[in-house]
């Protein structure tokens, strides 16, 4: 997690400075930032442009923003740069005086409720959370997606899904996995007509008459590629790979190598356009990777990488996974491979 904290005042600097230290320790990467004319006496980094700019440079970059001072201040600030729930950071205030620390902005998807209650035990402030279904103790679609890192297709219907929620009615739910803990009395998986929520890799499957699909980030790719093959060619198998499977490309949450395609233009281009971490190994570490059942091994493959097959053993290595769910495709000089990370939906 990357978050920015900026104060406007030698007292707010100071929280902005303890806001930076105790999130380090939790392993985010913070940093504190102050704002006047004498921010270079308060040991924060002083920003020397304007708010709007430095905000908008954060909120594109930053996971979550803190501001400490005034709310007003923070959304003035943020007010130009915020598109949608699923894509705007979390956004927080806190008084200078450290009193309270308020979720303004993204507090389901973009993690600002659960980071305000973070930020508030770390400097002894009340949480402020606003959104209805959290003040009134209730499941929250959003907030569940996040936590279980779940694509959300529709965002009007997770609005509808909390309506039903807020007015008492029961939403009916589906999973093709494992269901741990208590389900929320909100859901019902006997419930079969109107609103329901589909928890499935395939997000074309509908078994409500109006289907939200959460879409677990669990299908793992291993690719392997000519030098020079185009981020089209790639992208054209894979979703070929993933249709004939019955898996959106929304379930694939990594993508992985042999470490010689590391700055393979292509496969850049191909992960960043659909967000996919992209993972590289050597062909040592691909050559002791273990599979249950036999691996597509080409003995070309081998002379030029030095392990006999990579998409197979790349997709395995980085699900952590013994077992294929796609042996090797190939086509135009790329070849693709599928595994699936372990996963059960997890109810708190």
């Amino acid at each position: 997690m990357k978050l920015a904290v900026i104060a406007f005042t030698r007292s707010g600097s100071r929280y902005a400075l303890r806001i930076e230290k105790a999130m380090e320790e939790k392993g985010a990467a913070c940093r504190a930032f102050g704002k006047g004319k004498e921010a270079g006496q308060w040991g924060v980094r002083v920003v020397e442009e304007s708010l709007g700019a430095w905000t908008g440079r954060m909120f594109r970059s930053c996971d979550g923003l803190i501001f400490v001072g005034a709310a007003g201040i923070a959304v003035r600030a943020v007010a130009p740069f915020v598109a949608s729930k699923a894509s705007d950071p979390a956004v927080l205030c806190m008084d200078e005086q450290g009193h309270f620390v308020i979720s303004l902005l993204s507090g389901h998807l973009g993690g600002a409720n659960e980071l305000a209650r973070t930020v508030a035990a770390l400097v002894g402030a009340v949480p402020v959370i606003t959104t209805a279904t959290d003040s009134g103790g209730r499941f929250s679609v959003d907030d569940f997606a996040r936590r279980e890192n779940l694509y959300l297709d529709d965002l009007g219907l997770a609005k509808a899904v909390a309506a039903d929620i807020l007015e008492q009615r029961t939403v009916g739910l589906y999973s093709d996995f494992e269901l741990y803990g208590q389900i929320p009395p909100e859901l019902s998986s006997q419930k079969k007509g109107g609103l329901g929520i589909s928890i499935s890799l395939d997000e074309n499957y509908d078994p409500f008459p109006e289907t939200l699909h959460l879409v677990p980030r669990i299908t793992v790719l291993g690719i392997g590629c000519k030098k020079g093959a185009s981020a089209e060619q790639i992208e054209t198998l894979v979703k070929k790979v993933l249709e004939q499977n019955q898996l959106s490309i929304h379930s694939v949450g990594k993508a992985a190598s042999i470490d010689l395609k590391k700055e393979e233009p292509g496969l850049l281009e191909f992960c960043g356009r659909w967000k996919i971490p992209f993972l590289t190994y050597t062909a040592e570490e691909l050559q002791k990777v273990e599979c249950e059942g036999e691996l597509s091994e080409s003995e070309f493959v081998k002379e030029v990488t030095g392990v006999g097959c990579v998409c197979e053993r790349s997709a395995l290595k980085a699900s952590g996974r013994k077992k294929l769910l796609q042996g090797k495709t190939a086509e135009n000089g790329v070849t693709v491979a599928v595994a699936l990370e372990e996963y059960a939906v997890h109810f708190v």
